[in-house]
């Protein structure tokens, strides 16, 4: 008969054993080494005293990671852990929720992320491994910055909800030669699903070279004939070719910082583009975008650097956002439906524009916009609509509310007439311009409060005033009353100043478009 006293011994050695054996399948679990793969939870372990690193292998040479590099993080963009209010890392899709996706260091590609050496060999490497996993992380890791040429992250056949972690900096070549095949952008994201760039880090597009001069070809946006300064003179640009410190000419074409193209559940959050050529982030045939807790720094003189550009893309949500820019906040092309923009800084900037549409004898067609919730300071434009003589198709359905301006030079602008080169021929089509609404228009102006410029031929119609409240700021521009060309509406409240030249009601005859011009 066994005592109970050696019962006890043997039940305490048993447990023993099971400790053991579970802490040794344990370190052994994060010894094993997997090709290209690796868990967020081992992608990197420190050991304290002598720094040396463990780490997932991938399928690059490198063994091991150097400390991080000497390198100058931008200001205040270097928090440890995504801001509040970024989505999840983890996504469903398809079986459900994936417990611990697999994430894929940079790093572990080869990128050396000194801003100097080209990484843009690592990023694709990662890139083709987290293609083929569903859920899957890439990291730009924070401290380092990361030089990358000119590429395109690429579907359709990859897997969806994959994740870009940036952290770090990403920065553009400071030459025109990556870009001499005429490159429309430089990172370009292209037939995907479910994809989310996040986190604290910056994307810098290298734009000043670009913005020493002003090609030919490139447009000036119109609305500057509006603005006479107090002592007659304009300002000039001139236009002349320029070459950068390696030699190279500046492409016709400006590049877009980053461009999505023909994919579905976008979201951008957390970081910051900055310094672009042209365009800082542009969603093009894209359905389902999500852009919130984003920023966009560029100098006020940067030329056609607009902060978000929409084109053909509908379901699109954007707040919580800070627009600092050369150009149009946010530019609202044609193809473009039920868009909502909240809780929006803009400025420096163009402010928040519908257009330009109808260029070139195109149709164009917009609806269902609603912009709310808007500061905006020292911009040129407040909230406006823009389109070319020539023109068909039609805007509709369009809601700007409670727009705080401060001293802004043209808070309310229709311009039917819009040109961007020095000539432009008259033409009696347009592109249809009704339900256009505006309430809660505060603050101050430096030039003109209400510019309604609409078509002859196709005048603007269901344009509704209520609760707007303008007051001048003399500066160095000259002021104006407000204008208004074939605008008809209703005024819900009296405004201020009054806009007494808008007419009340509908146009007197029947202004249809042919079949063939409606959206």
């Amino acid at each position: 008969m066994v005592s109970s006293g050696f019962r006890d011994v043997t039940f305490a050695i048993l447990i023993a054993i099971l400790v053991w054996n579970s802490a040794t399948d344990h370190c052994n679990a994060r010894r094993y080494k997997h090709t290209g793969i690796t868990t967020s939870a081992s992608l990197t372990k420190k050991k304290s005293g002598n720094h040396q690193h463990y780490h997932h292998k991938s399928k690059s040479k490198s063994s091991s990671h150097k400390s991080p590099p000497a390198v100058t993080p931008p200001k205040g963009k270097i928090p440890s852990a995504p801001p509040k209010g970024a989505p999840p890392p983890e996504k469903e899709h398809g079986g459900g929720p994936v417990a611990a996706a697999a994430t894929y260091n940079v790093l572990d590609f080869g990128a050396k992320g000194d801003g100097c050496t080209d990484d843009t060999k690592a990023f694709e490497g990662a890139w083709a491994a987290a293609c083929k996993v569903a859920g899957s992380k890439i990291i730009v890791p924070s401290l380092y910055n990361f030089l990358l040429g000119p590429i395109t992250f690429s579907g359709p056949f990859c897997q969806k909800n994959i994740i870009f972690q940036v952290d770090g900096t990403i920065t553009a070549p400071s030459s025109f030669k990556p870009y001499e095949s005429g490159l429309y952008q430089w990172i370009l994201f292209t037939k995907l699903v479910g994809l989310t760039i996040q986190g604290s880090g910056t994307i810098d597009g290298s734009g000043s070279i670009w913005w020493q001069a002003t090609p030919l070809s490139d447009p000036l946006d119109d609305e500057l004939k509006l603005i006479v300064p107090i002592n007659g003179t304009t300002e000039q640009t001139t236009n002349s070719s320029i070459t950068n410190s390696l030699g190279s000419k500046m492409p016709s074409v400006k590049p877009t910082a980053i461009r999505f193209y023909g994919s579905f559940d976008v979201t951008v959050t957390g970081i910051t583009v900055q310094n672009s050529p042209q365009c800082h982030l542009k969603f093009d045939n894209c359905v389902g975008v999500s852009v919130y807790n984003f920023n966009v720094s560029s100098p006020a003189d940067s030329p056609n650097t607009d902060g978000i550009h929409l084109q053909n893309s509908r379901d699109v949500l954007i707040h919580t956002t800070d627009l600092s820019c050369g150009d149009d906040c946010v530019s609202i092309q044609t193809g473009c439906s039920n868009i909502y923009i909240h809780n929006i800084n803009c400025g420096p900037g163009h402010g928040i524009s519908i257009g330009s549409l109808g260029k070139d004898n195109t149709k164009a067609c917009v609806s269902n916009i609603t912009v709310r919730d808007v500061m905006m300071r020292n911009t040129m434009n407040g909230v406006r609509i823009k389109t070319w003589q020539g023109g068909s198709g039609s805007v509709q359905g369009v809601m700007f509310s409670n727009i705080q301006v401060s001293e802004v030079q043209l808070p309310i602008v229709i311009d039917q007439f819009y040109c961007d080169k020095s000539t432009c021929k008259n033409q009696s089509s347009a592109v249809a311009l009704s339900g256009i609404n505006y309430e809660r228009i505060r603050g101050t102006y430096t030039v003109k409060p209400v510019h309604f410029a609409c078509s002859d031929s196709m005048p603007c119609t269901d344009v509704h005033l209520n609760g707007i409240n303008l007051k001048p700021v003399q500066e160095r521009y000259h002021l104006y009353d407000p204008f208004c060309w074939k605008t008809f509406g209703e005024l819900i409240t009296p405004t201020v100043p009054p806009v007494e030249c808008m007419q009340i009601g509908k146009p007197s005859s029947s202004h249809v478009q042919a079949d063939h011009d409606t959206c």
